[in-house]
Parts: C-alpha cells; structure tokens; sequence
C-alpha cells in the first residue's frame, strides 16, 4: 500500500477546515449585466428572468453521491424531519444569463418552531471553499438544533463542488500525488516533481472541467445565494458562514448590501491580504497554535520535552526525519513527514483533539507511526478511499479569486521568512503557493472586495488561538465592512472557530443575534473552558 501524501498545503488546510466546523475586487453588476448594486427586491431582464421565477421541486434526498463524498442517506432529525433536497438553476454565466444555466444542489430542514415565529431561512456556508453543504449541514445538524426554532436550515453545494458541476482535475485515487513531498527540501529533484505535479493537475482541470473552470469564483456564488434568497422566499439573506464562509458573506454584503438580514460570520478570514501574506499569517498561525498545544503539553508533564521550544524542536526533528525515512505501520503502510504535519494540522483544529496528538506524538518519538497515520486519516482528506472533489474544488475557487501567481523563485525568496514565522508549517505553506501556477483563469484580484456601506450588523466571530484564521482578521474584516457593520465578538479559546466549540459564552451571543436580533456588548469577550480532567 504506498504511502499517504499531501497533494499541497492547500490541500492539508482545506481538508481540515471542512472537518473543523468544523480563503476580487467586486464591483456590482445589476441582474443585466450592467454596473449596479443589489436590493431586496429581485430587478430582472428578459434573459434572466427565468431563473427569478423559478419554484423548486423539494424532495426526500439521496445517498450523496461521489463528488460530494459518498455514504448513506441523511438520517431524519430528532423530531421526525426529514432533510428535503432540490436543485437550483442559475446562469453558468452571471455575465451573459441568456447563456447556459447550471444546477446547485440544496438541502433544507423545515424549521420546528410556530409558524408565526419563523423568520425565513437560514444559509450555511461551512468553508474550505470546496466543501459539500449537502453532505456537512446534516452531519452538524445538531449544533444549529436551537437555531431551527425560527429558521429553516438550509445549504448548498457552491458552484464547482459536489453535485453543482463539481470540478474534477486527476482521478480520484490515482495515487498520482505519492511521487511528490508537498515540502521539498532535498535539492531540485523534489522541487521539479512538484512542480511537475501542479502543472500536470492544472492541465487534467481544464480538459476535465475546462467549461466551468471560468465561473466557480466567490462573486458568482455569492450572486447565486441572492438567487437562493429570492427563490426560497426571503426579502433578506440570514447566513452563517465559517471560515471561507465569512469571506463569502463578505462579497455577498459588498454586492447586495440592502438584502443582508441577520449574518453572523465566524472564523474570519482576513480581507485585506494577498495569498502570499494569507499564507504568511497562517504559518504564524498554526505555529502559535501548535505552542499553546505544547505548553499545555508541559503543565502535563509529557515526555516530548521540558519546555515549549523543546517540544517544537522534537516536532520539526520528526518531520524531517519521516521525510526522509518513512515510519512502517502495523497495516502495511507508512508515515511520512507529509502525513506526520497533516495529523498535527487537524488535530490543531479542535482542543478536543490534543489528547490524541499527544499520544500520537510520543509514539512517532518511539518510531511508532500508527496513531499518527490513524490522526492523519481521520482529521484531513489523507485517506485513500476519498472519491469527492473537495481538493479539486479548493483549487479551482481558490485560483478563480485570486490574482496571484507564485513561481518557485517567488517561494524561494521568501522561504526564510516562512521558516523564521514557523519551523514547523512554513514551508509547507509556502511550498502550496505554487497551486495556482498556470491556472488557465485569470484571477480575480489579490483580495475580496467586502465594503459594505448601508448594510446592517454583522456579527463576526473571532478566536483568538484560530490557527487557519488568525484573529487579526476579524478587526480587519469590521473595517473593510465599514463603520456600523462589522460588530466583534472574541473569544478567547484554541482551534478553528468559535461556535461549534461548545463554548456556551459563543452560543448564547450567536443565538441571542440570530434568534432575537439582540447584539452582545461592544468588546464583549468569551473565554474558554478548560479541557476536563484526564483530557
């Protein structure tokens, strides 16, 4: 069986960030394609009125299929509700409406409370990008449990993932990506495979996807959510996006600002960088998260070292030592560094798994490389049985929004950078800007658009240990919004987001805005639970 392998760094982080809930300067353009902005009642052309005055055919739904990452059937609600799905059609092309149009699947769960008290319906975007809401909103169902007294639940596939015309680029499965080390530090050799690797997946998206490749950008989705909007039968949008999410929603309240309702955006990402600082603060990021892991390590007295920089010392030891030397395993196959940083990034997502990091840690210390490898199946797409396009998708969304394209020199010219933010994740992430490298789309620009000016509050969720999310970008994302816009909420805890941490403080604040329209206090601050004993 070959060895498990990152495929990139965006590849690691995308996959982690769909298990964690747990990255354009847009100018309105008016349903006719014209320069204009948004309002709460749909203004429609003839070519494009088609899609204004569609109804949707809700049905029990299906197993999911492969693209969005198989298994079984939702299992109905707790109360007897079963998830209903439908297909929403919207132009391939929001430029030209007249064009092709495109399916997006959604899911719903109808909303439990009174009739009389149901506000509308209330639209998740996860994040990743790349990440199937058909398949993630009923797997976390449970955590909006409260939140369907007032609201429908409802999520989509965005355009290019799952069932919505999901990209495709390799074949799933391939095993094409176990010839690359996503961080090459063994001379041009490993470099020129990687490079050779991204290329070679650029070339297999555009001849497998090559006619939606142009139109899976931020901006059409966020078009199509106002769709969405206007279709289910709501003046305003109520969202909930996480990590990526939040930029959607940003875009979305930059575009259509009048048609906002209640928002709340979790896991901010930072809308004022470009992808070479967004991965520069992630680096930063992770490797402040993975020293808040290891001094709690210390106070525990564990065997991987008397101090934080001691542990942090013996981590980067392992990688490089597993990327040279591969640990076997109890089921035939190995642990390479790329699969050793892919359990710490997923294990970092959540406090709940640093139990298990630490036992996996000490193991690879004594050259026992299965909790490690079961870590790295479990918490990131390094398994071999995943056939959905979730990697496919990241890339695709991520080289449509961004105007930036790195060269080999470019990532050589900063690595030091990269190295003294984090030892342990700098070159991973630096090694990933390359991802994008002769991407048949031009970009879109170096960062989202998300001003806002006449919109309402948004409430933005921001998570002081976040390591995919530094927490500087919630203050940077209120900004952009524009004064009376963005409304912070921090909480001080570890891992990727803030509500489905089980932290009452988050809930409370987050269900008080989405449930009765009630703001928490300017500068209001949650702090964390501890981990209980034997934890």
């Amino acid at each position: 069986m070959p060895s498990i392998r990152a495929t990139s760094a965006a590849a690691l982080l995308s996959a982690a960030a769909l298990l964690s809930c747990s990255l354009t300067a847009c100018t309105p353009v008016a349903q006719d394609g014209s320069q204009g902005g948004g309002g709460g009642t749909a203004t429609t052309g003839p070519d494009e009125g088609r899609f204004w005055k569609q109804s949707l055919d809700w049905k029990d739904c299906p197993a999911p299929s492969l693209l969005q990452g198989g298994g079984e059937a939702p299992a109905l609600l707790s109360d007897g509700t079963r998830w209903q799905c439908a297909t929403l059609q919207a132009p391939l092309d929001w430029k030209k409406p007249s064009g092709e149009s495109m399916g997006i699947e959604l899911i719903r769960a109808r909303s439990s409370g009174d009739a009389k008290d149901r506000i509308g319906s209330l639209l998740f975007n996860f994040g990743g990008p790349g990440g199937s809401g058909v398949t993630l909103l009923p797997a976390l169902a449970s955590d909006y449990e409260k939140l369907r007294s007032r609201y429908d639940l409802v999520s989509f596939d965005p355009r290019g993932v799952g069932n919505s015309r999901g990209v495709r680029c390799l074949d799933a499965g391939s095993g094409d990506e176990d010839r690359v080390d996503a961080t090459p530090d063994d001379g041009t050799d490993e470099i020129d495979a990687l490079v050779a690797f991204h290329r070679e997946t650029v070339a297999a998206c555009e001849k497998n996807s090559g006619d939606v490749l142009p139109h899976v950008g931020t901006t059409e989705t966020a078009r199509d959510m106002d769709l969405m909007r206007h279709v289910l039968g709501d003046e305003k949008l109520h969202y909930f996006g996480i990590s990526y999410g939040t930029s959607l929603g940003g875009v979305y309240a930059h575009l259509f600002p009048e048609n906002v309702g209640r928002a709340v955006l979790d896991a901010v990402v930072d809308p004022t960088l470009d992808a070479m600082e967004k991965a520069l603060g992630q680096a930063g990021g992770f490797q402040l998260a993975f020293e808040h892991f290891a001094a709690w390590c210390v106070e525990r007295g564990c065997a991987l070292g008397d101090d934080v920089a001691e542990i942090v010392e013996t981590a980067v030891e392992l990688e490089a030592d597993l990327d040279d030397a591969p640990l076997p395993t109890s089921d035939g196959s190995e642990l390479d560094g790329d699969a050793f940083l892919a359990a710490i990034v997923g294990a970092l997502y959540k406090q709940d798994y640093w139990p298990a990091l630490l036992v996996g840690l000490e193991a690879a210390a004594n050259d026992n490389g299965d909790i490690m490898l079961d870590l790295a199946k479990a918490l990131s797409q390094h398994r071999f049985d995943d056939a959905s396009n979730r990697n496919d998708a990241f890339r695709a969304i991520t080289c449509d929004d961004s105007s930036d394209r790195y060269t080999v020199a470019d990532v050589e010219e900063r690595m030091a950078e990269f190295v003294k933010t984090s030892p342990l994740f700098g070159p991973l992430l630096a090694w990933g800007l390359l991802a994008c490298d002769g991407w048949p789309v031009t970009g879109e620009a170096e960062h989202p658009e998300v001003s806002a000016p006449g919109a309402p509050p948004i409430l933005l969720v921001g998570n002081t240990g976040d390591p995919a999310t530094p927490y500087e970008g919630a203050a940077r994302m209120a900004e952009r919004l524009g004064k009376g816009v963005g409304f912070e909420l921090t909480y001080e805890g570890e891992g990727h987001g803030a509500y489905n941490s089980g932290n009452a403080c988050v809930r409370n604040a987050v269900d008080a805005y989405l449930l009765g329209g009630k703001l928490p206090k300017s500068g209001a601050v949650c702090e964390a639970e501890p981990l209980p004993e034997g934890k």
